[in-house]
């Protein structure tokens, strides 16, 4: 008699991949608030890292040059994505990083509004309790203290504007993405990368153009250049992490996951950065992150 063979365990790899990727996000801030510091903004240090990466596409995949010139609906996932940078990047780097990020995580009730107008996807009685739940949880957020963080108080209400269009900016390229799955692989990634670099140089020169202080072309290239290109090979391949992951893992799985990006926020900005959480924050982020994993258990 011959026994069944025991299923065999799934691979841990995959799931440890999106943590990386998660952890990389995460923890953003603060060689973002180092390179600020050394006289690079974190719009031109999102030049040099999607840059970068927009070359090594490029020089992998020629093709993807082609395709994003020839398919118009790319553009506006470069502009989606490309806003999405530059925005999060941003405001960690001036705001309260837990707050930042917990407004930032709203993506999922611009995902749902995006994919009733772009795909024509119905709301249904659970969504609707997710958007007013995931709202609760960003009026309690907001309503605690300054957005700004140590130095960056004088920022005002700039951080949380950043993180709330940043997570506008990246529902819209999720929902795109969706939308044109069709497209190559490697268009869609230039896209994304070329988005990174080319929305965040624009706007660092026009407000460069209009005197706004400390976003100037970067000074001190020796100081700034070597850090700036060790995070730029980092985003790299937390990127291909995330790709690695989510390609093998299935969605629900990739959903739970990545907000461990703001538990590592959380960790880090108080440990660091001399963060204090209070129940205000912890409890509307508790709102928003169970309206996110609810959505991903109604679908799946």
């Amino acid at each position: 008699m011959t026994t069944a063979p025991l299923p065999r365990p799934r691979s841990a790899g995959p799931v440890l991949a999106l943590v990386v990727n998660a952890f990389v996000w995460g923890v953003s801030w603060w060689p973002f608030r180092h390179l600020q510091a050394m006289g690079l903004h974190p719009l031109w240090a999102t030049v040099q890292i999607y840059a970068l990466s927009a070359l090594v596409i490029v020089a992998w995949r020629p093709a993807s040059l082609r395709q994003l010139m020839r398919h118009r609906a790319l553009w506006l996932i470069v502009l989606a994505s490309g806003a999405t940078n530059a925005t999060f990047n941003w405001a960690v780097s001036i705001g309260d990083v837990v707050r930042v990020v917990l407004l930032f995580y709203l993506m999922p009730l611009w995902s749902l509004l995006l994919a009733r107008v772009i795909l024509h996807e119905k709301l249904t009685p659970g969504s609707v309790a997710r958007v007013a739940m995931a709202l609760a949880g960003a009026a309690l957020v907001l309503s605690h203290g300054e957005s700004g963080s140590g130095a960056g108080h004088a920022a005002g209400f700039l951080p949380d504007v950043l993180a709330i269009l940043g997570g506008f900016a990246f529902a819209l390229n999720n929902v795109m993405l969706k939308r044109e799955a069709a497209q190559p692989e490697e268009g869609r990634a230039l896209a994304m990368f070329f988005g990174g670099a080319a929305v965040a140089a624009v706007t660092a020169t026009l407000l460069s153009s209009s005197g706004a202080a400390g976003v100037g072309w970067p000074v001190g290239l020796n100081h700034w250049l070597l850090p700036g290109l060790g995070l730029a090979i980092v985003f790299m391949a937390s990127n291909l992490c995330l790709q690695y992951g989510a390609a093998r893992l299935s969605a629900a799985v990739t959903a739970v996951v990545m907000p461990c990006e703001v538990l590592f926020a959380a960790l880090t900005s108080v440990w660091w950065g001399g963060a204090t959480l209070h129940v205000a924050v912890l409890v509307g982020g508790a709102l928003i992150l169970a309206a996110t994993l609810a959505s991903v258990f109604e679908k799946h």
